[in-house]
């Protein structure tokens, strides 16, 4: 009788084929993040990482010229429903152009859907400025959930790079690690928590245009700023990180 049969197959443990939460969680995170055309294992430059994020010319086109449609209208009319048609008109144009090029639907409809939010609340009260409030809630939420994560020692750059190079949370042991993901998380916490401070006094003064003008000037060229200064230290990080262990190798 051979080992074989003498002794029976031992059962695999009942969760083997199963995933933890954070292996799960990470690969959500990283998926995401490489749709989005982030990857630092990549050999992409800074600039063309980011010219990939921010979806190149037609993403550029879609944040800014529905909002850019709803200033210029309602300046030159007053006429708050036309300006919200105008701006939800186009957004619903480049919802279309994103079907038409077989986008995910809610690739597709996430700008058509976050237009018309906007507009609600402005038709609601009559207050043209008010189609400026969700962006505000979005930068407190944001701010705050990136400060947040720095006090509680897990910076939310940290967790997305971290599950992205295929490390999971072990970074937290590392010091240098911490203090750079710590940095760069404060550093997104200020861009968000910025815009808003730029943006509520024209808020509160009634002054559309203005108020309009700095949205636009803060939203993607600070957005590609920031972001390129992420991906440039989080390449820098691991490739000095590299080094160091081939030096103590050697």
């Amino acid at each position: 009788m051979t080992d074989a049969e003498r002794e029976p197959e031992k059962p695999a443990p009942a969760d083997a084929d199963q995933r933890s939460a954070s292996e799960i969680l990470g690969d959500a995170v990283g998926s995401a993040a490489r749709r989005a055309g982030i990857d630092p294992e990549s050999e992409a430059s800074t600039g063309h990482v980011v010219w990939r994020v921010i979806g190149g010319w037609r993403g550029i086109a879609e944040s800014v010229l529905p909002l850019l449609a709803f200033i210029v209208t309602y300046t030159a009319t007053s006429n708050l429903v036309l300006a919200l048609s105008i701006s939800v008109g186009a957004a619903a144009v480049f919802t279309v152009i994103r079907l038409l090029g077989r986008s995910t639907p809610i690739a597709a409809l996430s700008g058509l859907f976050a237009a018309v939010i906007a507009a609600g609340l402005p038709l609601f009260t009559g207050n043209a400025a008010d189609q400026f409030v969700v962006g505000f809630i979005t930068n407190i939420a944001y701010g705050s959930a990136f400060l947040l994560s720095v006090l509680v020692r897990w910076p939310l750059i940290g967790v997305v790079v971290g599950f992205l190079k295929n490390e999971g949370v072990t970074w937290r042991t590392d010091r240098r690690k911490m203090r750079v993901f710590s940095a760069l998380t404060i550093v997104w916490a200020l861009l968000f928590l910025a815009r808003l401070g730029a943006q509520l006094p024209f808020y509160f003064a009634g002054d559309v245009a203005t108020l309009g003008t700095v949205k636009i000037v803060m939203g993607i060229p600070l957005f590609a700023a920031v972001l390129a200064l992420t991906f440039f230290a989080v390449t820098r990080l691991y490739a000095r990180a590299s080094e160091s262990d081939g030096s103590a190798e050697a």
